[in-house]
């Protein structure tokens, strides 16, 4: 598992250490990092290497953003959860699911196995 996010470096990481989510993850990509933003699938190649697999084995990109995060998974292969938070009204989208928050995410996740 892991975090695959744009912004700064100093913050995004500084967001993962204080939650707690650097121990719980196996891996994580920064756009601030890498100079990679998604949606380009390089990003999330970076994710895929240090978990030691490839996109081509496939997986999950869950996430609240259209473009970045469900265009970018998709381009990546991926299967996609939308979290929809009410900021993307009148937009189509071809997510396989969408989630009103993090924990409905997670259940959809282990249903899919």
């Amino acid at each position: 598992m892991a975090i695959v996010t744009n912004g700064t470096a100093d913050n995004q990481l500084g967001k993962i250490q204080r939650t707690g989510l650097a121990e719980a993850v196996d891996a994580y990509a920064l756009s601030g990092l890498e100079g990679i933003r998604k949606p380009d699938i390089g990003l999330f190649e970076v994710a895929a290497r240090r978990c030691g697999m490839t996109l081509e084995g496939g997986g999950w990109m869950v996430g609240d953003n259209l473009v970045a995060d469900i265009g970018g998974g998709q381009a990546a292969g991926l299967r996609t959860i939308w979290i929809d938070r009410g900021t993307w009204t009148g937009h189509d989208h071809s997510a396989d699911h969408v989630a009103t928050d993090v924990l409905q995410a997670m259940e959809i996740l282990h249903s899919a196995r």
